[in-house]
Order: C-alpha cells, then sequence, then structure tokens
C-alpha cells in the first residue's frame, strides 16, 4: 500500500494567482511603472549632469546639518573617491534608486505602523506577515515584480520596497507602543484628542525608534539594490553583476567598496540623526 502524501500544489497557486494578477491589474501597474520610471529617469539624469563637485559639496553640507562634522568629512571623502574610481555615474543611479525606494517604502510604512500600534488585533495580524517579509529570501522579491512591471529599474524599486519596509511598520508601531503609558493618561486627562496625543505626545517619543526602523529600511534597501542589478537595475549593483560575468575581480572589488562606502555614509547620517533626537 502507497502512503506518499500528494504535494500540496502550492506553486501552482502561486503561478495562477500572479498570472491573475497580472492581467487584472495591468492598468494600474502600468500607470505606477510610468511613473515611478519617469521619477528616477529625471532624478538620475538632473545629479548626472549636475558637476560632480557641487553635488558632492551639497551632500557634504547636507550630512554636517543632519549629522556632525565627521559625518560631513566621511561624505565629501567618501564621494570624493567614489568620482575619482569612474563610479560617479554608478553611485547616482543607486542613490536615486534607494532614495525613491525608501521614501516610498515610508509614505506606506509609517501610517501602517501608526494604524498597527493603534489596533492590537491589526498588529497581531501583521507580525506573521512581517516576520515572512523579513525572512523571505531577497532574490525571490524580484520574481513577481517583473511580470507587474518588466525588466529594469521600476521592477527593482517596487521589489526593494516590499524587502525593505518591515523595519520600519515594526519599529513604528513598536515606539509608539513603548511610550510610558502615564504620558499617554496625562494627555487624555488634558482633554486630547486621539490626533492630538498621537501627534503630540506618541509620535515626538517614539521618534528614535521610528527613525531607527528608517536606518534599517535604507540599509536593506541599498542591499536590495545591489542584487537588484540582475534583473536590469544598474547602477553599483551592475557593475558588480558585470565585473562577475566577466571575472574581472579588480572591477568587482572596485564597485564592491563603493557599496560599503556608501552603505556607511548612509548609516552614519541616519544615526546620527537618531541620537539628536533622542538627546531632545
Amino acid at each position: 500500500m502507497d502512503w506518499t502524501v500528494p504535494k500540496f500544489p502550492l506553486a501552482e497557486i502561486c503561478d495562477r494567482a500572479l498570472a491573475w494578477l497580472t492581467v487584472e491589474i495591468s492598468g494600474v501597474t502600468r500607470g505606477l511603472s510610468h511613473v515611478v520610471a519617469g521619477g528616477i529617469e529625471a532624478s538620475t539624469s538632473f545629479l548626472t549632469n549636475v558637476p560632480p563637485w557641487a553635488t558632492i559639496a551639497v551632500l557634504t553640507l547636507l550630512a554636517w546639518r543632519l549629522a556632525s562634522r565627521q559625518v560631513a568629512l566621511l561624505t565629501a571623502l567618501g564621494l570624493g573617491f567614489l568620482w575619482n574610481l569612474e563610479l560617479w555615474d554608478a553611485t547616482v543611479q543607486s542613490v536615486v534608486l534607494v532614495a525613491v525606494s525608501t521614501l516610498l517604502a515610508l509614505l506606506i510604512g509609517i501610517p501602517i505602523g501608526v494604524m498597527a500600534a493603534l489596533s492590537p488585533r491589526l498588529w497581531k495580524v501583521l507580525r506573521p506577515f512581517l516576520d515572512m517579509m523579513q525572512t523571505m529570501p531577497s532574490f525571490v522579491y524580484l520574481i513577481p515584480a517583473i511580470p507587474f512591471f518588466g525588466l529594469g529599474a521600476v521592477s527593482a524599486c517596487f521589489a526593494t520596497i516590499v524587502f525593505a519596509m518591515p523595519p520600519t511598520i515594526r519599529l513604528t508601531a513598536l515606539g509608539i507602543l513603548q511610550v510610558s503609558g502615564e504620558l499617554v493618561e496625562a494627555a487624555d486627562a488634558f482633554g486630547a484628542s486621539p490626533w492630538q496625543k498621537l501627534a503630540k505626545v506618541q509620535l515626538p517619543l517614539a521618534a528614535p525608534t521610528i527613525m531607527a526602523g528608517i536606518n534599517q529600511t535604507i540599509m536593506l534597501a541599498l542591499s536590495m539594490v545591489v542584487i537588484a542589478a540582475m534583473i536590469g537595475a544598474g547602477g553599483l549593483g551592475g557593475e558588480v553583476w558585470r565585473a562577475i560575468q566577466r571575472l574581472e575581480a579588480g572591477q568587482g572589488f572596485e564597485a564592491g567598496i563603493a557599496i560599503v562606502i556608501l552603505a556607511i555614509i548612509l548609516d552614519r547620517i541616519t544615526h546620527n540623526m537618531s541620537r539628536r533626537l533622542q538627546a531632545e
């Protein structure tokens, strides 16, 4: 007697669901693709036409304003080194893709995190999905993005959003939930409305934790942008992928160092911003 258990057709279900969604929401995805592609292309074109020294100067001043003198010096030296390595255009492409992906992830993730903090039922429902999104191999997110948005930067952007968004949702919710109950009760005692309580008590006190989530989202977006070079995203990840295909170890090492430098700069800026919020 054969006791073999039939295989659950999970792959077939996923394929059919993806095929159905691709047809049913093609109009929406096509419209989103045009908007996002236009934004990415316009931003990349603008930054590549600006002299690199001018962009480096502006970013250095911004790092000084948002972080510290040390981080500003790191920004100037790091970006100057990338310019010297003739990786400036690839760096600009990666920065634009990270910036767009992170911005969209924050615009979606922070409101969801706020709603999850205010609704225990929603928070319980979201947690398993967030765990799954954070443990799923990053390469998997590239597969469904291609049927919806095709090859290129747009697919990379949307795959990056899904991959990088969980820390923002999770830490936004946790930051609000960790606000002292006594402070919330005091706001209630003074007659604050739910919106006033959220805007003037809970969000300001949760800001350092939310900023930590933003930091993690930026780092995950940068890592995903590198992986997304396999579907034509370009940027520094494209340089790494090209070096792998051609077995050019030196070029791959240069592009890898460039990614590390960019990651350190972004991490230092957001980390110092978080420390400032904590000090306040």
